[in-house]
């Protein structure tokens, strides 16, 4: 089998996972209690905080530890939005993007229906970028916060984060940025990037799933979405996965230190499949940006066919893909992304997406092209009208 789903999930590292046993047997304290176990517990939060901050560039109090990229999501955009506007009641707006994740998008929405905020998304254009000048006209004084993901989950698109949220700080709005796709492929130091926030996901980074981090910067307040003991400075109470945050601490740390060389490798290889791609099969449309784009995304349209019989036809042939988002799996309706950057609906739901981990080989992409321009083949003669 040829893995080319990482962008839904990744294998568990074996260093996270060794990192991460102790705590799952023997040292199985609570972080809270106040024995030796306890403590053993709450040294390793600490320090695996700690391992979060320097990747990120920032102080181990702005981190909090999380089950999740949906629940940093959430927390960063109900948590600072609410709380500006508690503090603030004209506040009562929030700026996203056509092509957020529905961890975001859902979150501005139950803003919007609930607390009466106003909604305003941001176009992209036809590579899935957000413009800065539409920034800079669509905020306004009540703004209480920019949300816009710094690398798309489905096109792989990359945003001009640095210079959006410059946008967002010369007007003194919190800018927070989803970072679930970007982590341990793109530069994650905060203040370089200039957010005010930051989510990830262990899983995507080669930790196990239910852990995740958000960053929020000095000093930012946010109201809590789970109320109870008060833990993670309070913005996140409940019984720390101890485990989890160790995890995702080592995958971090050495994702991070492999990121430049990685990053470089799998950008090269992945330019060599789309190439491939465009060659061989025919009316073949790649989606997102050619060249500012995760390096491990690739994405088309065939048009002709439908994308769910490709995936079907290709995993019969040792491949193994999505469609899109695996967050919305099940869904008939064509992606959103997809609409947004302007594809025509019956076109997006012939949508595959080609993600790879940091250990993808160039004969795996290889043996992966051929199998596309086989699957997609066989797709359109199947549907082709016959004779007689």
């Amino acid at each position: 089998m040829i893995f080319l789903d990482a962008a839904a999930t990744t294998p568990v590292r074996r260093e996270a996972l060794e990192a991460m046993w102790p705590y799952l047997s023997g040292e199985f304290g609570n972080p809270s209690s106040h024995h030796s176990l306890g403590e053993a517990a709450a040294a390793a939060l600490a320090e695996a905080r700690s391992g979060v901050a320097k990747v990120l560039n920032c102080r181990a109090g702005e981190v909090t530890f999380t089950s999740g990229g949906t629940e940093a999501d959430n927390l960063a955009v109900k948590g600072i939005a609410l709380a500006r506007q508690a503090s603030d009641p004209s506040l009562n707006r929030v700026v996203i993007s056509a092509i957020e994740h529905p961890a975001v998008e859902e979150s501005a929405r139950y803003l919007e229906r609930v607390h009466g905020f106003a909604v305003d998304v941001l176009p992209v254009d036809g590579e899935g970028l957000v413009s800065i000048d539409d920034l800079r006209a669509t905020i306004r004084p009540q703004t209480a916060l920019v949300s816009i993901m710094y690398a798309n989950n489905e096109i792989g698109t990359v945003q001009p984060i640095a210079a959006l949220a410059a946008v967002s700080r010369e007007h003194g709005v919190p800018f927070h940025t989803d970072a679930v796709q970007a982590a341990g492929w793109l530069p994650l130091d905060v203040k370089a990037l200039g957010v005010d926030a930051l989510s990830m996901s262990g899983h995507k980074l080669g930790a196990p799933k239910g852990s995740g981090v958000l960053f929020t910067k000095g000093r930012l307040r946010m109201e809590p979405l789970i109320h109870g003991g008060g833990q993670e400075r309070a913005r996140r109470s409940g019984t720390e996965n101890v485990g989890g945050a160790v995890a995702l601490s080592t995958a971090l740390r050495l994702s991070h230190a492999e990121q430049p060389e990685q990053a470089a490798r799998v950008s090269a290889l992945r330019n060599q499949f789309i190439d491939q791609i465009l060659a061989t099969v025919p009316d073949a449309l790649l989606t997102g940006h050619r060249s500012q784009r995760l390096p491990s995304v690739a994405s088309f349209c065939f048009p002709g066919t439908s994308g769910e019989s490709v995936l079907l036809e290709l995993e019969r042939l040792g491949v193994v893909c999505s469609s899109g988002s695996a967050c919305a799996a099940g869904s008939d309706a064509p992606s959103p992304v997809l609409v947004a950057v302007g594809i025509a609906p019956e076109t997006a739901q012939t949508a595959v997406r080609f993600s790879f981990t940091a250990t993808v080989t160039n004969a795996e992409l290889e043996q992966a092209a051929v199998a596309v321009e086989t699957a997609v083949g066989r797709v359109r003669n199947l549907a082709a009208p016959q004779p007689g």
